[in-house]
């Protein structure tokens, strides 16, 4: 499994994959997983040898920088993809960013609005006080194209779609 920490501060990317490379070696079933950690300059060659890549959540911002450096989704054709919060923004069409509260675009892989940490605690020690769940679902409800269903996920809760 490749581990894509690129939605967040390089000096974090050590700490974080040894954090994520523990929790995620508690898999189901006893399948033994190995890990290794993505970076820009080898990061299709890395792609090229892993079975799944997961791409963890952080800045939005962050992730697109560094991904509108690929050829997405064609550099990870035939794997497993997997991601979480703003790795899940940046696979949909369009999404709601607890960040900076607003809706954005992301690569449009996947035919779907997103909004990670529904109704969940999420920012509730911001300054900007605790997100109003509701609103964000209404704004990203009238964001983009109306037609797209949401996805909106609570914390734990995931969805599969294959392509």
């Amino acid at each position: 499994m490749l581990i894509t920490l690129f939605a967040q501060p390089r000096e974090d990317w050590e700490a974080n994959f040894e954090k994520y490379e523990k929790m995620l070696t508690r898999a189901p079933g006893g399948v033994k997983l190995s890990f290794e950690m993505a970076f820009p300059a080898t990061f299709e060659q890395q792609i090229a040898r892993s079975d799944i890549v997961y791409i963890h959540g952080g800045d939005d911002h962050l992730l697109q920088y560094w991904f509108a450096k690929f050829d997405v989704p064609k550099i990870w054709e035939g794997k497993v993809v997997a991601a979480s919060s703003a790795g899940s923004n940046l696979l949909v069409k369009h999404y709601w960013t607890c960040d900076w509260r607003l809706c954005g675009d992301g690569l449009g892989i996947l035919p779907v609005k997103f909004l990670p940490h529904f109704k969940s605690d999420f920012g509730a020690d911001d300054p900007r006080g605790p997100i109003d769940w509701d609103n964000a679902y209404q704004e990203l409800e009238n964001y983009g194209d109306k037609n797209l269903p949401i996805q909106a996920l609570r914390e734990g809760d995931f969805v599969v779609i294959n392509q």
